[in-house]
C-alpha cells in the first residue's frame, strides 16, 4: 500500500469519528479494527477520503465497511489501484472472474471440496492440525509478501464463517523488552505447505505442494515500511523454523511468540454480511479464516485483491531473502 510515512501521523490526529468529508472512522476494539461509515466504495473518491482510508488501515490495521452491495468487479480493481498495484496471480480457481485476473474468489463449498481429490473438512483438518496453525498472512512464504488485501463478501453463510486479526505491532510492543531484544535478532524460514500431513497414498495436495516449493527467509522482527513500528513476523501456517535455534528451541519459541500474536486483547472479529468488505495491513497482522461452515449447507463466495508489497527488512537492516519458488515482483 503506497502511502507516505506521514499517512499514520494524520490518521492518529484526527482519531475517533474523523471526518474527512462524509466518512467517519470509528475503533471497534482496543487494538485492532475500525469500521468506516459514509463511504461509497464503487463511487469516485477524492483524495481527502483516501487519504483517510489510507491512515485508517495504517493505525487500525483493519477496516471494514458495511452495505457495499454495488462493489463490482471492475469497482473493487479500480478501488485497489487507488492504494497500490494488484497483484495479478498466475493460478487461480474456477470460481475467479476470468475477465479480472486481479480478483481471486474463494468459494468454499463451491470450488475447494473437491479440488485436491478429498472432501473440504478432510483438507482443513490436514493444513490445521493445531490450535493456531490457520493464523496466517496473505503468501507469507514469499520474499515479498502483499502489502495489503481488500475482502468483500458477495454470499455468506446466515451464521459462521467469521474472520479474525490479529495486530502484530501491538503483540510486539506487548513483549517484555528482554524478549523484544531476542526476538529483533532472529530470522525464520517461511514454507509453503508447513506442517501439512499428507494422506496415506497417493495424495494430490501433497503432490501440489511439491510442484510449487515457495520459501523465504524472513526477519522475526520486521520494521514497518511507513509507520516505522516493529512487527512481530510470526505466523502458523507458513513459519517453518527460526534460523540458528534447534529444532526443539525453535518450536518453543514459536508457540510462545504465536500465543502471544493470538492473545484475544490483540485482537477483532468480522460477521460477514453481503456487500461487507475488509481492507486490512498484510505487513502488520495475521488473520485467521472460518473453520467452521464446511458442515454448512451455504456457500460463502468471497473475492479478494491483494496489493504488491515490498521486501521486508529487520530492525539490523537485512532484508528478507529468497530461498526457492520466490523472487520480489514476480509472481
Amino acid at each position: 500500500m503506497t502511502t507516505g510515512r506521514g499517512g499514520m501521523g494524520d490518521g492518529e490526529r484526527t482519531g475517533t469519528g474523523e471526518r474527512p468529508g462524509a466518512m467517519e472512522v470509528h475503533p471497534v476494539s482496543g487494538h485492532i479494527g475500525a469500521d468506516i461509515t459514509g463511504v461509497d466504495l464503487a463511487g469516485d473518491l477524492d483524495e481527502a477520503v483516501v487519504a483517510g482510508i489510507r491512515a485508517a488501515v495504517l493505525r487500525w490495521k483493519v477496516v471494514f465497511f458495511r452495505g457495499q452491495r454495488g462493489l463490482g468487479h471492475a469497482a473493487h480493481v479500480a478501488l485497489a489501484r487507488r492504494f497500490g498495484e494488484p497483484v495479478v496471480l498466475p493460478r487461480r480457481g474456477k470460481a475467479s472472474p476470468p475477465d479480472f485476473p486481479e480478483i481471486e474468489t474463494t468459494a468454499d463449498r463451491l470450488e475447494l471440496g473437491g479440488r485436491f481429490g478429498m472432501e473440504h473438512d478432510e483438507w482443513l483438518r490436514r493444513r490445521r492440525h493445531t490450535l493456531l496453525r490457520g493464523w496466517h498472512c496473505d503468501h507469507g512464504a514469499r520474499v515479498d509478501p502483499p502489502a495489503a488485501t481488500i475482502l468483500r463478501a458477495e454470499t455468506v453463510p446466515p451464521y459462521g464463517g467469521d474472520t479474525t486479526w490479529s495486530n502484530l505491532a501491538a503483540a510486539y510492543a506487548g513483549l517484555s523488552a528482554p524478549l523484544r531484544e531476542f526476538a529483533d535478532r532472529l530470522r525464520a524460514e517461511h514454507r509453503l505447505g508447513v506442517g501439512y500431513q499428507p494422506r496415506p497414498g497417493d495424495d494430490g495436495y501433497l503432490r501440489h505442494l511439491l510442484d510449487h516449493q515457495t520459501a523465504s527467509e524472513h526477519p522475526l522482527v520486521r520494521v514497518h515500511p511507513e509507520t516505522g513500528e516493529r512487527v512481530l513476523s510470526v505466523n502458523g501456517y507458513y513459519l517453518e523454523q527460526i534460523t540458528g535455534l534447534s529444532r526443539p528451541e525453535s518450536a518453543a519459541v514459536l508457540e510462545l511468540l504465536l500465543e502471544q500474536a493470538t492473545r484475544p486483547e490483540y485482537t477483532v472479529r468480522l460477521r460477514w454480511e453481503p456487500g461487507s468488505v475488509a481492507f486490512w495491513d498484510n505487513r502488520a497482522t495475521i488473520h485467521l479464516a472460518p473453520g467452521d461452515t464446511a458442515h454448512l449447507d451455504h456457500p460463502r463466495i468471497m473475492h479478494r485483491v491483494m496489493l504488491a508489497g515490498d521486501v521486508p527488512v529487520g530492525v539490523d537492516g537485512r532484508p528478507s531473502t529468497a530461498l526457492t519458488g520466490t523472487a520480489p515482483g514476480r509472481w
